[in-house]
C-alpha cells in the first residue's frame, strides 16, 4: 500500500527530522567538548610570592598535571593582602577551566574572620577541584631556653611576668591560630610576635632573640636534626615521618588538638562539573605517584587525594572552627 504525504505532512516530517538532528548534536556535544579540554594553557594563580612552601608545592603539582593534561599550567604569582588579591582575581575569572587558584587555608578559612572585609566569599565564589595535602606544623624552641616539652612551655610562661614570645610567619596565619588555640586550651602566658614570613621568625629563634617559633615543619626540620632547635610538639593527628621522635600535642595531653595547614586547588564557581571531574581525576593520579608523594613529603606535606565534595566539606568545617578561635583570641587585621 502506498502512502502519499501532503504538503503539511512533508512539512511535519521535515520538522521532526530537524528536531532529531538537533537532539543528536545536543546529546553528543558534551563528550566532544570533554575530549578536547584543555585546548590551551591553564593559569594557576598563586596568591603569594615565589619560594615559599605553598608556592613550591603548587609548582610541583602544576608541572606534573601539565604532563597529564597535555597543556602547560602556567604558575602566576599574584601576592598581596595576605593572599586576598590573587584570590579575588580567580573569583572574578571566567568559569571555563582555564583559571585556577592555589588555595591556602590561611587565605580561604582564616582571612574571612580576621579582615574587616575580604573581596571574595569562600563558599559562594569558588568550587573545589581537589586538595593537595596537609602541611604539618611544629612548635620549636631555642636550646638555650631549656624548653623541651609543652609542660615546660606552660609552666615557664606562667612564671614569667612578660610572658613567653612565640614567633610565626604573620598575623592570622595557621601557625598563629594554632598558637592562640594552645594559649586558650592551656592557659599559657604566650605573646605572639608576627613576622613578615617564616624565614625571619626562624632567624630570630636560631639567634635566641625569641624563645619559640610555631611554623611549618619543612622550615624547621633541618635545624632540629642539626641540634640547633628543640622540637616541642607537632599539631598533626599523627607523628611526622620527618621527625618521628617528636610527640603530638594530643600525646602531650591536649585531646583533639589537631591543626594542619592545607593547600589545594579551587576554580571559579559555575565551572562545568565535567571539567572539575577531569581535573580532580588527574590531580588525584598525580598525588598518588610515589615520586610526587616523596617530593611533597620533603616539603612537609602529606598528599591527600580526595573528591571535590570531601574537600568542600573540610573548607566549610574549617571556616566554622576558625571563626570560634579568632573570636576568642580577638585577632583582627585592619
Amino acid at each position: 500500500m502506498q502512502i502519499t504525504l501532503g504538503f503539511k505532512g512533508l512539512r511535519l516530517l521535515k520538522i521532526l527530522h530537524l528536531c532529531w538532528a538537533a537532539s543528536f548534536l545536543f546529546i553528543h556535544a558534551p563528550s566532544s567538548a570533554q575530549a578536547s579540554y584543555p585546548t590551551k594553557p591553564i593559569r594557576l594563580i598563586v596568591p603569594f610570592t615565589p619560594g615559599g612552601v605553598t608556592d613550591t608545592s603548587g609548582r610541583l603539582i602544576a608541572d606534573q598535571l601539565s604532563k597529564r593534561l597535555g597543556q602547560q599550567i602556567i604558575v602566576d604569582n599574584r601576592p598581596g593582602a595576605s593572599g586576598n588579591i590573587g584570590t579575588q582575581q580567580v573569583a572574578l575569572a571566567e568559569p571555563d577551566g582555564y583559571t585556577l587558584l592555589l588555595a591556602f587555608d590561611g587565605t580561604m578559612v582564616i582571612n574571612p574572620h580576621i579582615f574587616e572585609k575580604v573581596p571574595f566569599n569562600t563558599m559562594r565564589d569558588f568550587t573545589s577541584v581537589g586538595k593537595i595535602g596537609d602541611a604539618t606544623l611544629i612548635l620549636v624552641s631555642n636550646p638555650s631556653t631549656k624548653l623541651k616539652n609543652l609542660k615546660d612551655v606552660v609552666d615557664v610562661s606562667k612564671s614569667t611576668a612578660e610572658g613567653l614570645a612565640f614567633g610565626t610567619s604573620g598575623t592570622g596565619g595557621t601557625p598563629h591560630i594554632a598558637g592562640e588555640l594552645f594559649k586558650l586550651r592551656s592557659g599559657a602566658n604566650l605573646v605572639h610576635i608576627p613576622y613578615k614570613g617564616g624565614g625571619q621568625a626562624m632567624t630570630d629563634v636560631l639567634g635566641a632573640n625569641i624563645p619559640l617559633v610555631y611554623t611549618a615543619i619543612a622550615g624547621a626540620v633541618q635545624y632540629v636534626k642539626a641540634g640547633k632547635l628543640t622540637p616541642i610538639a607537632v599539631s598533626s593527628a599523627q607523628r611526622s615521618k620527618s621527625l618521628p621522635d617528636t610527640p603530638t600535642f594530643i600525646e602531650s595531653g591536649f585531646a583533639d588538638f589537631e591543626i594542619n595547614s592545607w593547600v589545594g586547588i579551587l576554580a571559579p564557581v559555575k565551572t562545568p562539573k565535567w571539567i572539575i571531574d577531569k581535573l580532580n581525576s588527574d590531580l588525584n593520579a598525580v598525588l598518588m605517584d610515589p615520586e610526587v608523594k616523596e617530593k611533597l613529603s620533603i616539603l612537609g606535606i602529606t598528599s591527600t587525594p580526595q573528591s571535590p565534595e570531601k574537600f568542600t566539606d573540610q573548607i566549610k568545617r574549617d571556616l566554622e572552627r576558625y571563626a570560634t578561635i579568632v573570636k576568642a583570641a580577638n585577632i583582627k587585621i585592619e
